[in-house]
């Protein structure tokens, strides 16, 4: 059985250029949705990323942080943390859409839709390794360093 292809985007990053998930074919990826920029659980997915990245890069893998944040809040975000990956903006959540990690949720007994803390590890190709859909924060590190030893 084949794996299916991640779908494609192309997204303002935090420094408001453009980027695109083919731009990284030839090597893996972590994609991570998140829901609000500088919130706590936010901040920590980032941050334990962080931490860990220096082993994640050395590996050339790319990691990918997504959000329906504005560009400017990004780079606000990653300046304050010093996050050393890409961050990509997506306020109509049709990316986070795409990849099923838009949805309802509750809070104080409350419906509302909104972005579902998720991670996808993408290979080289652009196909899904592994699909996760409301993740605990500091999760998104354990799957880099997974990709990291494959």
């Amino acid at each position: 059985m084949e794996t299916e292809f991640a779908p494609t985007f192309t997204l303002l990053s935090d420094t408001g250029t453009e980027v695109s998930l083919t731009d990284f074919r030839g090597k893996k990826v972590v994609l991570y949705f998140y829901p609000k920029a500088d919130t706590p659980g936010c901040t920590t997915q980032a941050c334990t990323v962080r931490d860990n990245y220096p082993v994640i890069a050395e590996k050339d893998v790319v990691v990918i942080g997504i959000s329906p944040d504005e560009p400017a809040v990004l780079a606000k975000f990653r300046a304050k943390y010093e996050l050393p990956f890409i961050l990509l903006s997506d306020p109509d959540h049709k990316v986070a859409e795409a990849y099923g990690a838009w949805g309802e949720k509750q809070m104080y007994g409350k419906a509302y839709m909104g972005i579902l803390r998720s991670h996808f590890a993408i290979d080289e190709e652009g196909r899904f390794m592994e699909r996760a859909l409301n993740v605990k924060p500091a999760t998104t590190a354990d799957l880099a360093l997974k990709l990291v030893a494959l």
